[in-house]
């Protein structure tokens, strides 16, 4: 499948989890009355919009910093195709592990740092999420 298809579905994709994600977890702060304890007025869609965005926004940011290691792999010749080295830059960013894909030797070193940045990066982003969640939910 060409990369801009898999790019595409993935954002598609993307977008759809975020607002299922956003609307149920608002809903499982209804239905648990946490929304009344906690946000005056009760339930706010404006208030999953607004965390939905950020995690949007977040996952993009991530998205991006995946590309640059990737572009950077790409333009040392560490890998031939895009694809490939999104998927290899992806997979270690996120500590999956490379799967059946294996550094070239001269640029393990660098895929092993991609993974402890990206480790940092991700839980960078969750307390950012989850103090911008409180802020939200105390308003």
């Amino acid at each position: 499948m060409p990369v801009l298809t898999q790019l595409l579905a993935g954002a598609l994709l993307t977008l759809a989890v975020t607002v299922t994600h956003g609307g149920g977890v608002a809903a499982v702060a209804h239905g648990l009355g946490l929304d009344r304890r906690c946000v005056k007025g009760g339930f706010h869609l404006r208030t999953v919009a607004t965390l939905s965005t950020v995690a949007l926004l977040l996952l993009a940011l991530h998205l991006v910093e995946i590309g640059l290691f990737a572009l950077f792999y790409l333009t040392a010749g560490a890998f031939s195709t895009l694809e490939e080295a999104l998927f290899v830059s992806a997979s270690a960013y996120s500590t999956l592990g490379q799967g059946e894909h294996v550094f070239p030797h001269q640029w393990r070193l660098l895929g092993a740092l991609e993974g402890v940045v990206g480790f940092l990066m991700l839980g960078w982003s969750t307390a950012f999420f989850v103090t911008d969640m409180n802020k939200l939910l105390r308003e």
